[in-house]
């Protein structure tokens, strides 16, 4: 079917031999991305119309949140202290965590195939588990507050850097490692002198640029009463006070962009 839709083209030799030009596989993919956003609008109930008669009131809510309320700042002091310190401390114990775990699966270190296969299955499922439910049910565990959303941050940095760092381990020289097996060293020690001072400068980047992320996770998981900028957050958009979410977000985004930079600083000192 194809074949006959966009038959190949075809080049005649000098020595009267007939050649096919390779067929592109562009019209076949574009062909089934439309395919693909046909069904997904059906299914999802999407309407153009309805963006563009009601799009502008994204900026009606924009308008009102301008100018930003100054004098709420001395009310956002601590939820932002609070959502920083929870996104540093979550990201610090599961960048920690996350080397057992990241050794435990991978397979050129560790010779248990059983092992190897529950290690990545674990960092599978935590992978799987949005942030905002793992600090829904660590709210029902540890109560409402700044306790369950280090919990949820430190769960998704050990997943998202565990991931990361075994794939790492699993593609580096393994000469260095099998030599000093060789020598007498323990795996452990080969692990320690021979493999990780190959995958520690990508491991602390990979680290940095995960709580880069938290600290913009952590400004929503007070919707679900984790604690941090994102309680007041909440409050100030339930009661469509604008101009208090202005000022939340003017000092988040100054707040990240300063955090983005000092990461970004140390990050091309790793590389």
């Amino acid at each position: 079917m194809y074949d006959k839709l966009f038959p190949p083209k075809q080049m005649k030799l000098s020595n009267g031999k007939v050649v096919s030009e390779k067929r592109s596989r562009t019209p076949l993919i574009l062909l089934i991305i439309g395919i693909a956003i046909i069904v997904s609008v059906r299914f999802t109930g999407f309407e153009f119309s309805v963006l563009l008669n009601r799009g502008k009131e994204f900026f009606v809510i924009i308008g009102d949140m301008i100018p930003p309320k100054w004098e709420y700042i001395s009310s956002i002091w601590k939820p932002l202290l609070d959502t920083i310190k929870m996104s540093l401390l979550g990201s610090l114990i599961g960048a920690v965590f996350a080397i057992p775990l990241a050794v435990l699966a991978s397979s050129n270190i560790i010779k248990s195939n059983i092992v190897v296969a529950i290690a990545k299955i674990v960092l599978s499922i935590l992978r799987t588990l949005p942030t905002l439910v793992t600090a829904l049910v660590a709210t029902f565990i540890f109560g409402l507050g700044t306790m369950a959303g280090t919990i949820a941050i430190f769960l998704f940095t050990l997943a998202y850097v565990g991931k990361l760092l075994y794939e790492q381990i699993e593609s580096v020289d393994m000469g260095a490692f099998e030599a000093m097996e060789s020598a007498g060293m323990t795996r452990v020690q080969a692990f320690r002198y021979a493999v990780f001072p190959q995958v520690l400068p990508n491991y602390l980047s990979t680290s940095l640029f995960c709580f880069e992320g938290n600290v913009r996770y952590a400004a929503i998981l007070g919707y679900v009463g984790a604690g941090g900028i994102g309680l007041i957050l909440d409050e100030g958009l339930s009661w469509r006070d604008y101009s208090s979410v202005g000022m939340i977000l003017l000092v988040l985004i100054i707040t990240v962009y300063l955090i983005e930079q000092v990461s970004e600083y140390f990050r091309k000192k790793l590389v």
